[in-house]
């Protein structure tokens, strides 16, 4: 199924600047990348049966064990920002769908280690497999100074993101943002 890209954006949150339309575009085609990952991730959750939480988990418990760290119900609920009758259900889903098993904790008798099954990683890795090998072909084409300034400008938009708006200086301030520009959506 083809993927329908979005119209271009009047740029309306946008204050007018000469760079504009260059802006504009280069946050399109973010909201294009945007919304073929999400599409993406929506197919291989559909694929696997999992939910999105369900997906974090088993990936979070597989990034674990291949750094050989122990985890816990208390870690991944912590991780995932959900209550501990959220992880507990969440661990009885993994564990009954094959993704995850609880084991006794080495030393702590009293606690638990979830990890992810030897299936759980085989079946990311042929669900993902192909798409993962196609993303990094695209990346490793890139010439250094051009990964260089993808990895600059990924990293200041992260940055721009996790400013928490009501923290931002307001306009006319040294660091402030100009009047009227805002987040796009």
């Amino acid at each position: 199924m083809a993927q329908q890209r979005s119209r271009p954006s009047s740029g309306y949150w946008y204050a007018p600047e000469p760079d504009r339309e260059r802006g504009l575009n280069v946050l399109n085609a973010l909201r294009d990348y945007r919304s073929a990952e999400t599409a993406m991730r929506r197919r291989t959750r559909e694929s696997m049966g999992m939910n999105e939480t369900d997906m974090l988990a088993v990936r979070f418990l597989l990034q674990a064990e291949q750094a050989g760290e122990r985890i816990g119900p208390k870690d991944l609920g912590t991780k995932l920002g959900i209550s501990s009758a959220s992880t507990t259900t969440l661990i009885d889903r993994l564990v009954a769908s094959g993704h995850a098993r609880r084991e006794d904790h080495p030393t702590d008798r009293r606690a638990l280690v979830i990890r992810p099954t030897t299936g759980s990683d085989a079946e990311v890795r042929a669900t993902l497999g192909g798409m993962h090998a196609r993303m990094m072909a695209v990346a490793a084409s890139l010439s250094d100074g051009d990964a260089r300034a993808v990895i600059d400008f990924l990293t200041r938009m992260r940055e721009v993101l996790d400013q928490d708006e009501h923290q931002i200086p307001p306009a006319g301030t040294s660091s402030g943002a100009a009047e009227g520009t805002g987040p796009s959506v």
